[in-house]
């Protein structure tokens, strides 16, 4: 599993966005999110591929990350 983060624009406005990638390694997702970004670009807000990560528990905060953070 892989998860992308993705930068919209929209006039002066800019935030970040992270979709879950489903892809058999990072070269393979990192192709499927600047496709999906490109697809994405249809309308006025501009999508913009930032990076592709592998995660085994994205944009999940349970008590195995928190401990991470106090250690």
């Amino acid at each position: 599993m892989f998860m992308a983060e993705f930068k919209l624009r929209y006039g002066d406005m800019k935030w970040y966005v992270r979709r879950i990638i489903e892809a058999e390694n990072i070269r393979e997702a990192e192709e499927n999110a600047k496709r999906y970004a490109e697809l994405m670009n249809r309308g006025e807000v501009t999508w913009e591929l930032s990076y592709v990560i592998e995660a085994e528990r994205p944009l999940i905060v349970g008590e195995a990350e928190l401990k991470k953070l106090t250690a």
